[in-house]
């Protein structure tokens, strides 16, 4: 499987896996099982009055995408980028599709901020809404001690640049100032990179994360949450909806990261893995969105039912964020190659 491949995998697997949890996003497992049965959600359905609905988690994604491809572009031109300020603008742009004005400006350049159908409020989460809302400048970080699953859900992008914990653990401290809640995207990103550039496990990627990062200050609730799922994965325990919630429901950073990590781990097929990911009681999509990264970061899009495919809502716009995060980097030449006005277009460095 190439780069490539990869990225669709990661970027459409966890999009599919927001999708498929965002009708039941606020449903207990009670009320899920009485709605679909015993098995629980097992197709895309609508949300928000859309068929194949995505939702916040997936918008805040495109617009980190946006935010790395965008400084990428600063770097590379300039010479000089503060990497986690120019994602702090792009989701600052987020922010407007959501009928906010933030304290400090934004221009509104670029593509994917003109994709008309990103601008619809998907419940954004209450933290990262406050949060942007709050920056007097950017790379303004959090004055709160959250440590909700916000910052986790939208970092896979920077699993496929330079430095990816560091440069996900600082952007989740736009918007989660608890160390839980932004470790916990860093480690999030550096595992999906460690799988995509080693091609190892997750297992493996897992491990060698946590002997990398699990140490920092501030890590303690995570690690011993991943720890947890290493132990569940070892003694051959398949993720129920009643132990699921073992985990608790999702909404907090370790939760979320370590249901999706262990839903992924036993995961028999791309498939199986983000139904459970998603049938449980709490934070239904993100944990779906997490599953969905990671299952598809290993097995590539050709792993994703195609009904899930074919349904999902702005599927062109992800698969060309996707194909951008791969050919922008490659082909971009700071402004003395062919097709380097193209790019500056759609990804402004300024």
């Amino acid at each position: 499987m190439n780069r490539l491949e990869r990225i669709r995998g990661c970027l459409l697997g966890g999009a599919v896996g927001d999708a498929l949890g965002a009708p039941v996003e606020f449903l207990g497992w009670t009320a899920i099982e009485k709605q679909f049965g015993a098995a629980g959600i097992a197709d895309l359905q609508s949300a928000y009055g859309v068929m194949g609905a995505i939702t916040d988690d997936t918008q805040m994604m495109l617009f980190t995408a946006e935010g790395l491809l965008r400084s990428w572009v600063r770097g590379y031109s300039r010479g000089l980028c503060n990497v986690p300020s120019v994602i702090h603008h792009a989701l600052l742009r987020w922010l407007m599709t959501q009928d906010h004005e933030p304290l400090t400006a934004v221009t509104l350049n670029g593509w994917l901020v003109q994709e008309r159908a990103l601008w619809s409020r998907r419940a954004p989460g209450n933290t990262c809404v406050s949060a942007l809302m709050a920056s007097r400048h950017l790379g303004f970080a959090a004055e709160n001690n959250s440590k909700g699953c916000g910052a986790v859900m939208r970092v896979a992008p920077c699993a496929f640049f330079a430095e990816p914990f560091e440069t996900a653990s600082e952007s989740g401290r736009l918007t989660h100032g608890h160390p839980a809640g932004y470790h916990a995207a860093g480690l999030f990103a550096d595992i999906l990179q460690r799988m995509s550039e080693q091609t190892v496990s997750l297992e493996h990627a897992l491990s060698e994360s946590l002997a990398a990062h699990g140490q920092k200050p501030g890590m303690d609730e995570v690690r011993t949450s991943l720890e947890k799922v290493l132990f569940y994965f070892y003694e051959g325990y398949q993720p129920t909806p009643d132990r699921i919630d073992e985990f608790g429901g999702g909404w907090i950073a370790e939760e979320a990261l370590a249901i999706g990590v262990w839903c992924a781990l036993s995961a028999p097929s791309f498939e199986q893995g983000v139904i459970n990911a998603v049938n449980h009681s709490g934070d239904s999509d993100s944990t779906g969105l997490i599953a969905g990264h990671l299952l598809g970061i290993q097995y590539g899009p050709t792993a994703i039912p195609a009904r899930w495919l074919e349904r999902l809502e702005l599927r062109n716009v992800i698969e060309k964020v996707a194909a951008d995060i791969e050919r922008v980097p490659r082909d971009y030449q700071g402004g003395a190659g062919a097709l380097d006005s193209d790019i500056e277009v759609h990804y402004p460095g300024n």
